[in-house]
C-alpha cells in the first residue's frame, strides 16, 4: 500500500534474523538516494524510522492484509480498496504477467487456500464484510504493537525478545493477543505551589522502535 506520505508493507522473511531490517534499510536507502538525484536536492528523504509488527501465521495475516488494504478507505480517499491504484488488492485481483511484486504462490501457501483464485475470492469477500459492517476505524495493535497473533505466537515472541521485552506488555482476550508498551502519563512530582499545575503538565511518552522478526 502506496499513500501520499507513507507505505504499508506484508513482508515474510526466509527465517533468517536480519533479513527484513537489512531489506528495509537498503530500500529507503535507495530510494531516498534516487529520489535526490531525480530531484537536485540533499537531505533526508524519510522522516522517521519505520515500525514493524510481527504477525503470525493464522487468521490474524489475513486481517493485517485487509486493514493495510483498507487504508484509504478509512482516509475518505476512496470507496472501495480497488479504486486506489497502489496497492496489494489490485495486485491480487488483477495479476501482472511482468513485473510482478507478490509472490503469489508463496502467498496461497500462507493463507492455506486451494490457488490464487481461491486467494482471489476469500480477499474480495473479506473487504465486502469489512466495507459493509462500517467499522473503518484506524486499530493500535497495527499501527503501535510489535506483535500480534495467538497466545502461543506471543509467547515465543516474548521469549525471543528476551530484554528488550522489559517494559512492553501483553495485551488481548482469548483469541488475539499484541505486544506493545503501555501508555503512563510522564508526571513530575509538584509541590504544595505548584500542585495545581500538574494536570496540565501531564502527557504521554512515545518511544519509536523497529525489531528484527524471526
Amino acid at each position: 500500500m502506496v499513500t501520499s506520505n507513507h507505505i504499508h508493507l506484508l513482508i515474510v522473511d526466509n527465517s533468517k534474523r536480519d533479513t527484513i531490517p537489512n531489506s528495509m534499510q537498503l530500500m529507503a536507502g535507495r530510494t531516498g538516494q534516487e529520489y535526490n538525484q531525480r530531484k537536485g536536492r540533499k537531505g533526508a528523504f524519510w522522516e522517521d524510522r519505520y515500525h514493524a509488527t510481527a504477525v503470525s501465521f493464522d487468521d490474524h495475516l489475513f486481517k493485517c492484509m485487509e486493514y493495510i488494504d483498507m487504508n484509504m478507505v478509512r482516509a475518505g480517499v476512496v470507496d472501495h480498496p480497488k479504486e486506489w491504484p497502489f496497492c496489494g488488492y489490485n495486485e491480487i485481483q488483477n495479476p501482472r504477467k511482468r513485473y510482478s511484486i507478490i509472490d503469489y504462490q508463496r502467498l496461497v501457501s500462507l493463507f492455506q487456500v486451494r490457488d490464487l483464485e481461491a486467494l482471489q475470492e476469500s480477499c474480495g469477500n473479506r473487504i465486502q464484510e469489512a466495507l459493509v459492517s462500517g467499522e473503518q476505524v484506524r486499530e493500535r495493535k497495527w499501527s503501535e504493537s510489535i506483535a500480534v497473533g495467538n497466545k502461543s505466537f506471543i509467547e515465543t515472541t516474548m521469549k525471543r525478545l528476551g530484554i528488550k521485552a522489559l517494559g512492553r506488555k501483553v495485551f488481548g482476550n482469548k483469541e488475539s493477543f499484541e505486544i506493545r508498551e503501555q501508555a503512563i502519563p510522564y508526571k513530575a512530582n509538584f509541590t504544595l505551589k505548584n500542585g495545581s499545575l500538574s494536570t496540565k503538565n501531564a502527557y504521554f511518552w512515545k518511544d519509536r522502535y523497529s525489531i528484527s522478526t524471526t
